[in-house]
């Protein structure tokens, strides 16, 4: 058994790739060797800025030996049918077996290949990845036909020791590499991958990703706790710092104390964003005046040179914002609004302007009729929401809006709510993000998502396959979770059929009854995939929406629960039992019959005292069931229901539906019927799976 080590020396990889490049060069080489028979031990890829490694352990010297056999023609057959199973089969006919098969005699061919060199192997394997790497986006350079990520300098590939002669546009492999660009610039030859991971490290690149990040990690904590300080989570970031440096130094520097009254928002986005500095923040959670940069430089003076620098760089980065900071305050927010009628929405939707006018009549209905707030304060709130996006801030910086909008509000007097609301109504972006809980920001991120997701519906710019282009799952998934999080009962149909009124003299593909029926349809999908991540059964959210008129999420989970708490028992789950057998025979005999079974029972046509029991259970059930039902009391509504499980089991051990009397027949058909029925005000058990 050997190694094989292959590393690809490039330009700097953009660190967003390299994550799913070494995973694409692993799955690309050992599928490669799998298709020819070679199976690894194991596999391991590797990447920095510069470089793609995937070294795999415990291949064969060669491929095995193959032996294929070939049925043929039948003896006898036409010249030209033989020839031409012979031309396939690369034999001639004299090394043909004949065998009689029991069905005639028929030619054989025993094709055996004898193994070749995994050597010979594997520089076929590796071209083919390199031609076939599923790079998002690639580039040519210099005169090269062939296409990689950013210009290819060399490719180390050994196995065994011995150089494989893979060849790439006009790059061919050898065994050397070159370690850091500025402190270990010099090509160096290597035998193995222990030789190549020593010598790397002495010439000053930290090959392993997870150990740069734990380093870059530890070392900024530890910075940061001798200043008794502690340094921003921020993952992503962190992964992508990783990704930049081959050798992470990291170091500390200061900000100046005259930008400290700048919204820490602002500086900690604009060190993100443009210099990938991480931030600190205090004891008391505020950002301090330090940040942490990871250098990819040891230096003689221990990096004092590199800190000035990167101080230097952040004044000139923070005095642009603190200016943003001090023009956007000289003008009020309200201001600002005219500029949203230069701004599209969408062609067919109209102006962003149109959408703030859209978003306050929504928030007046909720406000008034349904969460019960202030329904001034409601509508201002709706009125400031996107009056940030004509800031100079927001136009550097589009991910503050919101927050600035906030920040704008409170400069302007604004009360805190309606400032609040300005910077929630974006919210939750997503499954992780914290949903708003205050009622003004309730109301404006409803306004805002609804308006979109009837908007688009309404002219027929629905998300298909995996395509969605205007975040219109993420929208829904968004009120789904400030209606459910809030405990809102907010009928969604005429919410949005309201919603879709709003939009008046718009030329709309659907009316406000087909957008509400699409949009609820798609609420149900959406609804499926959030209670599916809280362990909730999707079939059981089916068997809720399937009954036609459940719009309330909040009514709809309760009976979800209710469903579910009243599967998980025993009569729950044997009355689940019945009430299949019973649809399916009513099911067959109605299309046996062709006719159907759906009147109520006559008590006078009953031969036998378990129909008379099953018919008052019923009765009585469904006497109880009802105004339960109408008091939302879902859990003894179920529990109701389970008292038909002894009349229904009764019934199954001790009537025949099918007898010689037809009008008996016929009514103990509809008697079944009747246990459908029944249970169907709760949910249609017919969705539920299992």
């Amino acid at each position: 058994m050997a190694e094989l080590l292959l590393e690809l020396f490039s330009e700097e990889i953009p660190a967003r790739m390299q994550q799913r490049a070494g995973e694409d060069l692993q799955r690309l080489v050992t599928d490669g060797l799998a298709k020819a028979g070679l199976e690894a031990g194991s596999s391991k890829f590797f990447v920095t800025p510069r470089r793609l490694t995937l070294v795999i352990d415990g291949l064969p010297e060669a491929t095995p030996d193959v032996s294929e056999e070939r049925r043929g023609p039948r003896v006898g057959a036409p010249e030209a049918a033989v020839e031409g199973f012979l031309r396939g089969a690369g034999v001639t006919l004299a090394e043909c077996e004949t065998r009689d098969t029991g069905k005639g005699e028929f030619l054989f061919a025993v094709i055996r290949r004898p193994g070749r060199a995994t050597a010979e192997v594997l520089k076929e394997v590796v071209e083919t990845a390199l031609a076939e790497f599923p790079w998002p986006k690639s580039m040519r350079w210099g005169t090269n036909s062939v296409r990689y990520v950013r210009p290819l300098q060399s490719i180390l590939c050994l196995f065994g020791g011995t150089v494989v002669p893979v060849s790439f546009g006009p790059i061919t492999a050898g065994d050397t590499t070159r370690g850091h660009r500025f402190l270990s610039p010099e090509p160096f030859a290597v035998k193995d991958f222990a030789d190549y991971a020593a010598r790397l490290r002495g010439a000053h690149v930290m090959l392993d990703q997870n150990e740069r990040r734990a380093a870059i990690e530890a070392e900024a904590a530890k910075l940061a706790a001798a200043e008794g300080l502690t340094v921003k989570p921020d993952e992503g970031l962190l992964a992508e710092v990783t990704g930049l440096v081959e050798w992470p130094v990291v170091l500390m520097g200061s900000i100046d104390e005259a930008f400290m009254d700048v919204p820490a928002e602002v500086l900690i986005t604009s060190m993100r964003s443009h210099q990938k500095y991480f931030s600190t923040l205090t004891a008391e959670g505020k950002l301090a005046p330090r940040f942490v940069v990871v250098s990819n430089m040891s230096t003689a003076d221990g990096g004092k040179a590199v800190v000035a620098g990167n101080q230097r760089v952040l004044r000139a980065r923070l005095s642009d914002a603190k200016f943003f900071w001090d023009t956007d305050r000289k003008r009020k927010l309200e201001s600002r609004l005219p500029k949203l009628s230069e701004r599209i929405f969408h062609a067919k939707l109209g102006t962003l302007a149109d959408k703030v006018q859209r978003m306050q009549a929504l928030a007046k209905h909720l406000a008034a009729d349904t969460i019960g707030a202030d329904v001034a304060d409601a509508m201002r709130a709706a009125l400031l929401a996107k009056a940030d996006l004509s800031t100079e801030m927001v136009g550097e910086f589009p991910e503050l809006q919101g927050i600035m909008g906030r920040y704008y509000a409170r400069e302007d007097g604004e009360k805190i709510e309606i400032a609040q609301a300005i910077a929630e109504h974006y919210s939750p972006l997503g499954p992780n993000d914290s949903c708003p809980n205050a009622s003004l920001s309730v109301i404006a991120a409803l306004a805002d998502k609804v308006d979109t997701l009837v908007g688009f519906f309404g002219i027929d710019e629905k998300p298909t396959g995996s395509k969605d282009p205007y975040a219109l799952r993420r929208a829904a998934l968004g009120v789904i979770r400030l209606i459910t999080e809030n405990g809102l009962r907010l009928p969604l149909r005429p919410f949005f059929t309201f919603a879709h009124a709003q939009y008046a003299g718009t030329d709309f593909v659907h009316n406000g009854e087909a957008t509400a029926r699409d949009l609820l349809d798609f609420f149900a999908d959406r609804l499926k995939v959030h209670f599916r991540e809280q362990g909730v059964r999707h079939d059981l959210v089916n068997a809720v929406f399937a009954l036609g008129d459940e719009d309330d999420l909040v009514r709809l989970l309760a009976r979800v629960d209710a469903l579910k708490d009243f599967l998980a028992s025993e009569d729950g789950a044997n009355l689940l039992i019945a009430y299949r057998r019973a649809a399916n025979i009513v099911r067959i005999e109605e299309k046996k019959d062709g006719q159907t079974y759906d009147g109520k029972a006559d008590a006078s046509r009953f031969v036998q005292d378990e129909e008379r029991a099953l018919f008052d259970a019923l009765s009585a059930v469904g006497a109880e069931v009802q105004p339960l039902l109408r008091e939302e009391r879902f859990a003894e509504a179920m529990s109701a229901l389970a008292r038909l499980r002894q009349p229904v089991d009764a019934f199954f051990d001790r009537v025949t539906v099918n007898t010689e009397d037809r009008e008996v027949r016929a009514n103990r058909l509809r008697l079944l019927a009747q246990i459908g029925s029944a249970m169907g005000e709760i949910a249609n058990f017919s969705k539920i799976e299992g």
